[in-house]
């Protein structure tokens, strides 16, 4: 099973295009939404799906995919329900980069200090991180520099932000899910 989570833009076509590819790994690909608006209420939510969906499945290796903002929460709630990450072009710090596009950005700083102590730390190794050299929206020389230390970094050559085309990266993918 492997679960996905949209970035900021949950309308995009290139979600139901990332789904379909991520079915040449694993046939139940499960999609889920969340309003990006409210984080507390995303959190909450978030946690509640995965657990679902982890009940409902019986993959001995299940894994969780986001995109952008998807990215700061598969591995959050990744973490949190005991499965591996992946993350493509995450967004590390929404209380920055959403302002003016959320009502209360602050309440991911307010996640981020409620969430377990260095828990990059507890996680090391259950996240992949794939980075577009080309991301129109990040930085990614700099959430390198974050992650390099706790996860896997590939680096990707063509692709921008919002990743449209990921197939180059499925059996590397596929092979992290199932080791």
């Amino acid at each position: 099973m492997i679960i996905y989570l949209h970035g900021f833009d949950s309308t995009s076509p290139g979600n139901h295009e990332k789904v379909m590819q991520l079915q040449f790994i694993d046939d139940d690909v499960r999609f889920i939404n969340y309003s990006t608006l409210h984080p507390k209420h995303d959190m909450a939510h978030l946690l509640k799906e995965v657990h679902k969906a982890m009940e409902s499945s019986d993959d001995p290796n299940p894994i969780i995919c986001g995109v952008g903002l998807g990215g700061f929460w598969s591995e959050r709630i990744g973490f949190l329900c005991g499965i591996k990450q992946v993350m493509l072009n995450p967004n590390l710090h929404p209380e920055r980069t959403m302002q003016g596009r959320i009502d209360r950005p602050e309440e991911y700083e307010d996640i981020a200090t409620k969430c377990v102590e260095q828990y990059r730390i507890k996680n090391k190794d259950r996240c992949m991180v794939i980075l577009s050299k080309h991301d129109d929206i990040h930085d990614n020389s700099v959430t390198s520099d974050v992650l390099e230390d706790y996860y896997p970094i590939i680096w990707d050559e063509h692709e921008s932000h919002k990743f449209k085309k990921i197939s180059q990266h499925l059996q590397t993918i596929k092979a992290f899910k199932n080791e």
